[in-house]
């Protein structure tokens, strides 16, 4: 009986290591972005800007930490369900985020962000619309 005891909390415990390690998969791609594709898109209402910003990226995930883009992060999706993502990121050189991401069309995604960069808070929305290719160099 005891064996039988300690197979089980053997097995459940595996188990729960196996969901542990599912759910936290750094940078997977959410279900929320499937319909978008890398591109130049247009960054509207990003603090500080003069204007308009625009950003070539391969994957639009990378939109989460806009904060952070010129920073190496490992990004981990916190919840998934579309048409929102929101994802939870760290970067290398210090700072994280945490960022919820809405698509409104496979276009257009509004951006609510926060967290630390510099040493210091920031929280705002953005709105990212895809204008076309990336410029060939």
């Amino acid at each position: 009986m005891r064996a039988i005891k300690s197979l089980l909390m053997m097995a459940a415990g595996a188990g729960a290591l196996t969901v542990l390690a599912a759910a936290q998969r750094p940078n997977q791609r959410p279900a929320a972005l499937a319909e978008t594709s890398g591109g130049l898109w247009e960054i509207s209402g990003a603090p500080g800007g003069k204007g308009l910003q625009r950003l070539c990226v391969a994957d639009t995930a990378v939109l989460a930490q806009f904060e952070h883009r010129a920073q190496m992060c490992t990004r981990l999706v916190i919840s998934d369900t579309p048409p929102t993502a929101v994802i939870h990121y760290t970067c290398a050189g210090g700072g994280f985020g945490r960022s919820k991401l809405t698509l409104i069309t496979p276009r257009s995604i509004r951006i609510e962000t926060q967290g630390i960069s510099d040493n210091l808070p920031f929280n705002y929305v953005i709105q990212a619309r895809r204008i076309g290719d990336c410029p060939r160099r």
